[in-house]
């Protein structure tokens, strides 16, 4: 042994590390995102004599046509002007803008208190603190398929088990509840429900949030509720947070600026904390803090600007960004619902459209994969394959594209489908008699 300083060192076993030997660690391998695993090994060469229209981007921003409102400007110039935040915040946030966020949510039916809100770097930042809260290695969380592949990117990552419950096309994408509940066993530590949907574009009715609510409460089992899309729905259907809902059932709802303030690259999400009856209790929030304080989360300079942003942006904008979207998704739909082979839903919010491919019409392809592979080498179009949501024989499309060019990529999948589809033949027609 090796005394120094009165302390007693034991000495040292020859190492023998005499060479170099890195890995990445066993988190970064288990780390996959499903689209770009797909789209990366897609043979992606559009067509050189038509531009290409991507209609599978999830951000607002892309084309230019949809811009934030200039008093979210005004608020981020003048919170720069300010100096006030350059600094650091404190990891859950300024205590004004938790503030603030809490009264812009607050309800009657599930109050908000600062104590009850997080700000983090994005809505993503806010999923992954939820997820990590509230599962260890070896449990599960039940998804919805399909659902956007975050959660499963994320739950994977750390050891967490993924089931997937199935939605339903014909009921415009509502969860089957008997599937989910069978699902359920005693490793299972949440259930993730994401309203308005991304990828699908639906939006719960109160009664079907509900008889959610009630499965979650037998099975004592806490929401995640993945809510980037509340407020973004069509006229004539009414968003409600499903904490409004719940009596007893507690929810973290995972939100952001990103998609209604159409300024997804400024980073700001939050985590609200529906605990009425204290089934959380201390713990769980101070596992968020302490969660929280692995990163300084949300920009400080966009904390600042938060007040001005939720109180003096014009409904006005809102209701221009749904009109838009609501006109887009109409078109789309008007126009795909003619092709012979597709099936388009029709949403009732987000940005987001999903198509069912009849494979079985188009013998030339094997799966969505492929379809949408040759959609962007003839036709110089892309949508997503929903493969990447765990869903086959379907694309999702995104409505946020300039009406013009939504109408030539219509026009687009129309040629395609028509030179590729083709009719069922005589006998597999009698053997469906």
């Amino acid at each position: 042994d090796v005394i120094c300083c009165n302390i007693v060192y034991p000495t040292k076993q020859k190492s023998r590390r005499q060479r170099w030997n890195i890995r990445a660690s066993k988190m970064s391998i288990n780390t996959l995102n499903p689209i770009r695993s797909i789209v990366d090994g897609m043979k992606l060469t559009p067509n050189p004599e038509k531009p290409m229209i991507a209609l599978s981007i999830g951000d607002p921003t892309v084309f230019g046509n949809l811009p934030t409102d200039d008093k979210v400007l005004q608020a981020m110039k003048d919170a720069i002007d300010s100096h006030k935040y350059n600094g650091y915040a404190p990891s859950v946030g300024y205590q004004k803008s938790r503030e603030v966020l809490a009264n812009f949510y607050s309800c009657p039916e599930a109050p908000l208190e600062a104590e009850d809100v997080l700000l983090t770097s994005g809505c993503s930042q806010a999923i992954d603190l939820a997820i990590t809260v509230l599962c260890n290695p070896g449990d599960n969380i039940l998804i919805p398929c399909p659902g956007f592949s975050l959660y499963k990117t994320l739950a994977v990552s750390l050891g967490i088990q993924v089931k997937l419950y199935n939605l339903l096309p014909e009921k415009s994408w509502e969860i089957d509840l008997q599937h989910l509940e069978s699902l359920i066993d005693d490793r299972t530590a949440c259930l993730i429900v994401n309203n308005p949907s991304n990828p699908c574009g639906s939006v719960y009715s109160k009664e079907h949030l509900q008889d959610i609510l009630s499965v979650a409460s037998k099975r004592c089992l806490p929401i995640l509720a993945d809510e980037i899309y509340g407020d973004m729905v069509f006229p004539g259907c009414k968003y409600q947070s499903i904490a409004s809902l719940s009596s007893d059932v507690p929810v973290l709802a995972c939100g952001g600026l990103a998609k209604r303030w159409l300024v997804p690259g400024w980073r700001l999400g939050w985590i609200l904390i529906h605990d009425r009856n204290q089934i959380f209790g201390k713990e769980i929030r101070q596992g968020l803090v302490k969660l929280s304080q692995r990163i300084l989360g949300a920009c400080t300079i966009v904390q600042g600007a938060l007040e001005s942003i939720l109180n003096d942006t014009p409904q006005d904008f809102y209701q221009r960004t749904i009109r838009f979207l609501k006109s887009n998704s109409e078109i789309c739909f008007s126009e795909l619902s003619t092709i012979p082979g597709l099936t388009p839903v029709m949403p009732s919010g987000a940005m987001y459209l999903m198509v069912g491919i009849e494979m079985e019409h188009f013998p030339e392809f094997l799966d969505d994969v492929q379809f949408t592979e040759h959609l962007v080498t003839e036709q110089s179009v892309f949508c997503l394959p929903a493969t990447a949501f765990e869903y086959p024989n379907y694309f999702r499309i995104v409505v946020t594209v300039p009406e013009e060019m939504m109408v030539v990529a219509c026009g687009r999948i129309r040629e395609f489908c028509q030179r590729h589809y083709r009719p069922r033949s005589q006998d597999s027609a009698e053997l469906d008699q």
